[in-house]
């Protein structure tokens, strides 16, 4: 018998450039379909300004250039939802912007996500684990059903500055291949080493990203997916960690910027229990 049989382990996908729209999010809906895992994947939907383009080419649109690659993500079963309007300048600036600069990019990606799949956005991901009070609250009046903007250990509604944030938090629980990569893994083993942070029965959230492991780190996603279904987990997408909860059912937590090991600067994390002595 599977050791972990029944637990869950959802997949997190961002998504943040043109080049991994176009070539790394194709490669990754080939390996989750062959190994039958169900993800969500967060898109970045406005202009892109990563590496050259802004600087020396003009940033192409995602979402209008890629909209067929995304639809199709989401005919073929997977979960979809927002990562940013534009990930590069959320990362860089979210953490001095005010309300409206906030709202603005948050409600240029609600409108593009429309346009595309003529549906609302449910699920909302930070680019970068990067966030703020105002785009916390804007998660709650933007009328997402869950964010999952954080690091940390399970589902919970967010405090921060007292204040209760009726959008639960799905927090991504693991670290990420990159991560491990630079406390010392190597591309050959970097799987292996992921193993070992799962091999405590407990249900987790990985994260991973079209540019990398929808390139490089393809192969090692292949056989890490291999490990997690021997291991006896259910790879499936953030929706269905949440199921049928609602913020009411969950635990409050309050929000801190933590750093993480194999990552610069500070992240939003899960913090104590609120309130907890």
């Amino acid at each position: 018998m599977l050791a972990f049989a029944g637990l869950r382990l959802a997949l997190k996908i961002d998504v943040d450039t043109y080049r991994g729209t176009r070539e790394g999010v194709p490669r990754l809906v080939e390996i989750l379909k062959r190994h039958g895992a169900g993800a969500t994947f967060f898109f970045s939907l406005g202009p892109d300004h990563s590496g050259v383009y802004g600087k020396l080419l003009p940033p192409p649109d995602i979402g209008k250039r890629c909209s067929a690659i995304l639809r199709k993500v989401r005919d073929e079963g997977f979960e979809v939802g927002i990562r940013a309007w534009d990930s590069t300048r959320w990362r860089k600036t979210v953490g001095r912007a005010d309300a409206v600069w906030t709202e603005q990019q948050m409600t240029l990606a609600r409108d593009r996500f429309r346009e595309i799949f003529a549906a609302e956005p449910e699920a909302h991901g930070a680019a970068g684990w990067q966030t703020n009070v105002h785009a916390l609250r804007a998660t709650q009046h933007l009328a997402f059903r869950y964010a999952s903007d954080m690091r940390g250990t399970a589902p919970f509604v967010p405090v921060i500055r007292g204040e209760i944030v009726a959008c639960p938090q799905i927090p991504t629980t693991l670290p990420t291949l990159e991560e491990l990569i630079a406390g010392g893994a190597t591309i050959e083993n970097v799987a292996s080493r992921a193993l070992e942070k799962t091999s405590e029965a407990r249900e987790h959230v990985h994260a991973l990203r079209a540019e990398v492991e929808g390139g490089k780190l393809a192969a090692a996603l292949d056989r890490l997916l291999t490990g997690w279904k021997e291991q006896g987990y259910q790879l499936c997408a953030l929706r269905d960690v949440l199921g049928e909860s609602t913020a009411v059912a969950l635990p409050l937590a309050t929000v801190l910027e933590r750093p993480v090991p194999g990552r610069p600067g500070t992240l939003a994390t899960q913090g104590p229990g609120f309130l907890e002595e």
